[in-house]
């Protein structure tokens, strides 16, 4: 055996390097074949001839000695090499394990040289988050024959009578998913079949369980059992039928609850069309040149006009107070604007003081000074027409002026007129 047969081989690689593609019977990591023994070749000597067999077995044992120590020479390497690589090989298998892992119900068995879950599920592609679950823990290690069950969580937008939330199931199915999340289902109503696959992307579902209902409806009660949205929807399921204005005590487009009561109002009526003053308001302003106490109108007020629609409704056969429901302006009303006198009346007017003013007040008036007579021309304690009033510096109406301020126009009257605008009552001025 040549020296060039062993020379070709590489040294043993490391037990990591052979995690993946070790094979003791092929490839190029093949285990060293022994050393072959050669008797070499024959060659008689002429001292042999014909009857030198004896000599001629000397000869080739005599060869044989000398060749035996180069080929225990070539062995020993080859030797240890083989040795090595049998104890590397050895460990090498034994940390290798057979596995049995099921990713979402869907079963494998695999080897591995992991030595816990989460470094197995990485050497897998196996990529977990935090609504999964993972039995036993990503921190558990790993022996031979262990199992290893992974279930992804999906989230499931879950209306459940009417309320809203949003939670994560490992349930597969909707079934699966109820059964998990505790919700009775018997009756229920669902927006989606019981054995509908639930994706990893999740789902949204809708569930109203079954209630039950009483209706107070023309002096009876009636109880049913209902999966329904609306109210009113359970009414039309309880048969009962509603004409015209009639309606229910719990708005109809709400959610039935369990063990509610719900009244049916049987509702007939009519409406009135009115129409009703809108008050005007006033607005005052200061003004020296009059006396304190008088108003005179710039803008008389004038109310406006407003026409409200009113509804007369009985409930079950009880009237009901009527309930506007609608109104229209028909004209604005226009505001009074008023001026009140600041200054100070005299109380004195030469030629007229001393008089019976009082006696004359109580013949033509009664002694009222916002008396007016019967034909609405004269007003006042004095009983003046307008046009008079005026002419001696009153303003607006006599009656409206204070009582001082009339006593005064009538002295001014009197030193220009004497007693003759009171033909009758005058002669009281003397008594």
């Amino acid at each position: 055996m040549s020296n060039t047969q062993g020379s070709h081989r590489t040294q043993p690689r490391p037990v990591t390097d052979w995690s993946a593609s070790f094979a003791p019977d092929g490839g190029g990591d093949r285990l060293p074949r022994q050393a072959e023994w050669s008797d070499g070749p024959f060659v008689p000597t002429p001292a042999e001839g014909g009857g030198g067999r004896a000599a001629a077995r000397k000869e080739r044992a005599a060869v044989g000695r000398r060749q035996k120590p180069d080929a225990l020479r070539q062995l020993l390497p080859r030797a240890l090499v083989v040795a090595f690589l049998a104890g590397g090989t050895t460990a090498f298998l034994a940390n290798e394990k057979s596995v049995q892992l099921s990713v979402d119900g869907e079963p494998r068995t695999l080897q591995t040289f992991a030595d816990d879950v989460e470094e197995m599920l990485a050497r897998q592609g196996v990529e977990v988050g935090d609504h999964d679950i993972v039995a036993p823990g990503r921190d558990a290690g790993l022996v031979d024959g262990d199992t290893v069950a992974v279930r992804y969580g999906r989230p499931v937008s879950l209306t459940l009578d009417g309320r809203q939330r949003r939670l994560w199931t490992t349930a597969r199915t909707v079934d699966e998913a109820l059964r998990q999340l505790g919700v009775r289902a018997d009756g229920a109503y669902l927006s989606a079949s019981r054995s509908e696959p639930i994706g990893r992307h999740g789902l949204d579902l809708d569930v109203r369980t079954e209630r039950t209902l009483t209706f107070l409806v023309d002096g009876r009660e009636r109880a049913i059992r209902t999966n329904a949205a609306t109210v009113g929807e359970a009414v039309r399921e309880a048969g009962i039928a509603l004409h015209g204005q009639d309606t229910t005590s719990v708005d109809p487009d709400t959610f039935p609850r369990e063990g509610q009561t719900v009244s049916v109002m049987r509702i007939s009526g009519k409406e009135e069309v009115r129409e009703e003053p809108i008050p005007y308001g006033t607005e005052r302003h200061k003004d020296p040149s009059l006396f304190q106490g008088t108003t005179a109108v710039n803008t008389p007020g004038e109310p406006g006009l407003r026409r409200v629609t009113y509804a007369y409704r009985t409930i079950n056969g009880v009237k009901q107070k009527p309930r506007r429901i609608a109104e229209e302006i028909v004209s604005e009303p226009v505001t009074q604007v008023e001026r009140t006198g600041t200054q100070t009346p005299p109380s004195s007017v030469e030629g007229a003081d001393g008089l019976n003013w009082q006696g004359l007040a109580q013949c033509e008036a009664g002694g009222r000074p916002n008396a007016v007579d019967a034909s609405g021309t004269y007003g006042g304690l004095y009983q003046f027409d307008v046009g008079t009033w005026h002419r001696i510096g009153g303003s607006g109406r006599p009656q409206d002026a204070p009582a001082a301020e009339q006593t005064y126009r009538a002295k001014k009257l009197y030193v220009s007129r004497g007693a003759t605008p009171w033909p009758v009552c005058g002669r009281r001025l003397y008594r």
